[in-house]
């Protein structure tokens, strides 16, 4: 186990890969029913907890939006998420020009219905969520701008927990058992004779959505130079360490250390960083968004579907309020996801699996490009509200300072007992007090 740890997760989803080709082309039914057996289930899982999880991650990031800079948080996430907007529009303006011209409409019609093209499970195991994602998402927004009115208590403290226990579950459970699920996918897939088919459509997509990557990282360093009056190209290379980072670690949370160092040596300054970046390996997803449309689009239109614009832009909406809810582990955003893709988007079992096995092969990329398009808000931040931001930081820790010493005060007002507690004011009964020595008498 530790080694497979040690492999990391984008490798063994490519051995799982290119296992699932290899070991379809010669495996027997039973072994195909296995793994679609264990797929179902896998599948059915998730669709229990994504709406679960969508509420232990989402309500205590938005009770935690209410700390720190105040009504600069506002600024922070509307920026953050105007950018996970324009990612997502982008994608998809893109993407309706372009897969006409490199995909082939309808060639995947038989996916989009497993009975006719995939084996079928041995059994099947019915798991209801307690609630839809749609619900999930109201709870979550309901509960978690109710958190920020009121001071932090057991409510709070609950769902911190709770939080704890989901991105747990996710990191040991769900995210090491992708690559035995894809590789079920695959192993199906080869053996109903799809699967080169789909590596070959879907490498043109992947590059595609690299390059649209790269084309919304120099948009947003163009507009954060422009505001912050400094050179784009310049603060884009320093960010590159940060970018090169989480290439490796597929993890905005575990890059933060580097994004900030990166973010400083840019110019901004260091509590306007300190406070954006943590909070931008959050909520700004701007790269994660770009992947994911990017992937449902061909999904689409592979599967013979026409694809409806104002259900996208819904659709884009929506998921920039979901990816809040991705955890910190690889992969973590196409499993907060993959719930809208089903309710909106209508998209099958073996639709979902495909988004989840092309998403996690470029997964580092978009993690790469969230991190990197922190340091570009970081920038406009600073140049919009720092010195005012500064100052709110700094009177408040004054404030904070001040009731200190005021409730210190109180206290030792209240408890006379603080008074007078030298040991010559002690009752006089003769004995020396603590650590004297006894005297002649």
């Amino acid at each position: 186990m530790s080694v497979l740890h040690r492999i990391g997760l984008l490798p063994r989803v490519l051995i799982a890969i290119v296992l699932g080709v290899l070991v379809g082309l010669v495996a027997p039914h039973w072994l195909v029913v296995v793994f679609a057996t264990f797929n179902g289930v896998f599948s059915a899982f998730l669709g229990f907890i994504v709406p679960v999880l969508i509420l232990a991650l989402v309500a205590p990031a938005i009770g935690d939006l209410g700390r720190g800079a105040g009504k600069w948080l506002a600024l922070t996430g509307g920026i953050a998420y105007g950018s996970t907007l324009f990612g997502g529009g982008m994608a998809l303006a893109v993407c309706l020009l372009v897969f006409p011209l490199i995909l082939t409409p309808g060639s995947f019609t038989d996916m989009a219905n497993p009975e006719d093209a995939l084996t079928g499970p041995a059994f099947e195991i019915a798991m209801t969520p307690p609630f839809d994602v749609m619900a999930a998402l109201l709870l979550a927004f309901v509960l978690g701008v109710g958190m920020t009115l009121l001071p932090k208590g057991t409510l709070h403290a609950g769902f911190v927990e709770l939080r704890a226990i989901i991105e747990k579950l996710v990191a040991a459970v769900i995210v090491p058992l992708l690559p035995i699920y894809i590789f079920g996918v695959f192993l199906n897939m080869t053996v109903a004779g799809e699967v080169f088919q789909v590596i070959s459509t879907f490498l043109g997509v992947i590059l595609l959505v690299f390059g649209l990557t790269v084309v919304l990282l120099l948009i947003q360093f163009l507009v954060a130079g422009a505001v912050a009056g400094k050179n784009p190209f310049k603060a884009l290379a320093t960010m590159l360490p940060a970018y090169a980072t989480a290439l490796g670690t597929s993890s905005s949370a575990a890059t933060i250390p580097v994004t900030l160092r990166q973010s400083i040596k840019t110019g901004v300054r260091r509590p306007i960083a300190s406070f954006v970046i943590p909070l931008c390996a959050t909520i700004h997803l701007a790269g994660s968004t770009v992947k994911i449309v990017s992937f449902c689009l061909a999904v689409i239109i592979l599967s013979g579907g026409s694809v409806d614009v104002p259900l996208m832009i819904g659709f884009i909406f929506m998921l920039g309020v979901t990816m809040v809810a991705a955890p910190g582990v690889p992969g973590g955003a196409i499993v907060a996801a993959s719930g809208l893709l089903s309710s909106m988007l209508g998209f099958t079992e073996p639709q979902v699996a495909l988004m989840v096995a092309t998403y996690i092969a470029i997964d580092s990329f978009g993690t790469a490009t969230n991190v990197t398009g922190d340091g570009a808000i970081a920038l406009i931040v600073d140049r919009i509200a720092g010195d005012r931001l500064t100052g709110d930081s700094e009177d408040e820790v004054e404030d904070l300072e001040r009731r200190g010493d005021e409730e210190a005060e109180a206290r030792a007002a209240a408890d006379p007992t603080t008074h007078n507690t030298s040991p010559a004011s002690g009752p006089d009964d003769g004995r020396p007090a603590p650590g004297e020595r006894p005297g002649p008498a």
